[in-house]
């Protein structure tokens, strides 16, 4: 009897990583995809009004960036690079994250940004949503400019033509959102297919863009282990 109570032992002491895993699924299930869900249908389209508006307004900035003298306009207000004066970043910061990059449609981002911001208002309400969403993709701008002044000599620098790249886009936006939605609601299957790929991508192409979302996704997971062990 003391031998199969010692196996029996071990062979529970083997298994308990599996439901410890089904615990944190089915943990993440209620916690993100069925609250979601639940608050959707109680709140109708009025709770993702913000992924509405910016997928509405990337759309349309999208179409005037066509048009020569629209686009003009579009770069005058929302246009932000390392080289502008600091002040001018910061009043360009929030239209900036609704301009598609130049040198991608915006149609492969739309699904991201209606997930990240839809999930964010229903999960964390509108106005932590617009502040976790400003404060990513202001710490990617601000990064920026601290990589151009360290310069190529160190590993955490740029070279200073990088301060001539334009800035747009909400990828840092909804990277940081995913991030703090993961941490603050225990999610890691939101982590690894949300967050891991950007992560890894910005390793695997270290330019400006990739090294800004690395900067937002730091910001982002700290802010939300902050609210975490305030919580307790």
């Amino acid at each position: 009897m003391p031998r199969r109570t010692e196996e029996h032992t071990r062979t529970d002491g083997r298994r308990r990583p599996l439901p410890r895993v089904r615990a944190v699924l089915r943990q993440e299930w209620r916690n993100v995809w069925l609250a979601a869900w639940r608050e959707l249908r109680a709140r109708g389209a009025g709770g993702i009004g913000l992924a509405l508006f910016g997928t509405v307004a990337m759309v349309v900035l999208h179409g005037l960036e066509q048009i020569p003298d629209a686009d003009r306009v579009v770069r005058l207000l929302g246009e932000v690079r390392a080289d502008q004066p600091l002040w001018q970043s910061l009043l360009r910061t929030p239209l900036s994250v609704f301009i598609p990059t130049r040198d991608q449609p915006p149609w492969g981002g739309i699904p991201r940004l209606v997930l990240a911001f839809g999930l964010g208002q229903l999960l964390l309400g509108w106005r932590r949503t617009l502040l976790v969403a400003y404060a990513a993709t202001l710490a990617g701008t601000l990064g920026a400019r601290v990589m151009v002044a360290i310069g190529p000599g160190h590993w955490a620098g740029v070279p200073a033509s990088y301060a001539h790249s334009v800035d747009t886009g909400a990828s840092a936006a909804v990277v940081g959102l995913f991030t703090y939605l993961a941490v603050r609601l225990r999610a890691p299957v939101l982590c690894l297919a949300l967050v891991v790929p950007t992560v890894v991508g910005s390793f695997l192409k270290p330019n400006l863009a990739g090294r800004e979302h690395l900067v937002a996704v730091a910001l982002a997971g700290a802010f939300a282990w902050r609210g975490a062990l305030r919580r307790g």
